[in-house]
């Protein structure tokens, strides 16, 4: 082994010290721009639409953005660009964000429609605006894929979806 003098040392030790602290430094960073695990665990709701009735209305969340899911009753128009088919029976998925202000629509059973309480703003149970209302465009349509036979997980993108967005031409 070659003579090692004190200064040679010192150098190689600091320079083994700077370099452990660059890595660390470098993991520190990474950690910080990866999102929070509650943040993670937020992109995905997981919803069974196992037990609802024809023309039954279910809420929940996604993303913290209100979603409502209607099983359509036998007789209603089916539109492939709004519909999903689970179980043998149709239904649809929208956001409950009116398109217009952003205010949140409520349902209206009876006449089978979403009023925003704002502007007057309409919407039909498959989250279409209704022309001569304030709305620009129908409800947004979160992603979802279907798991079993009644379980649908928002956040992901499954082949019921895909099949919605071809269908609409906004593939």
């Amino acid at each position: 082994m070659a003579d090692v003098k004190r200064r040679d040392f010192l150098g190689m030790a600091l320079g083994g010290v700077a370099g452990v602290g660059a890595i660390a430094a470098l993991v520190a960073m990474k950690k910080t721009w990866d999102p929070l695990p509650s943040v993670v665990s937020a992109g995905f709701t997981t919803v069974d639409v196992g037990g609802m009735q024809e023309g039954e209305m279910r809420d929940t969340q996604w993303r913290g953005k209100p979603v409502y899911i209607l099983k359509k009753k036998s007789g209603d128009e089916i539109l492939p660009a709004r519909d999903f088919k689970l179980a043998g029976a149709y239904y649809c998925i929208g956001i409950k964000i009116c398109t217009h202000l952003g205010c949140i629509p409520n349902w209206k059973a009876n006449d089978g429609l979403f009023l925003c309480p704002c502007h007057g703003g309409q919407f039909t149970g498959d989250g279409i605006n209704i022309e001569g209302t304030p709305p620009p465009r129908p409800f947004d349509i979160p992603p979802f894929a279907v798991k079993g036979d009644t379980t649908l997980i928002l956040g992901e993108s499954g082949k019921e979806y895909e099949a919605m967005l071809k269908a609409s031409g906004n593939s």
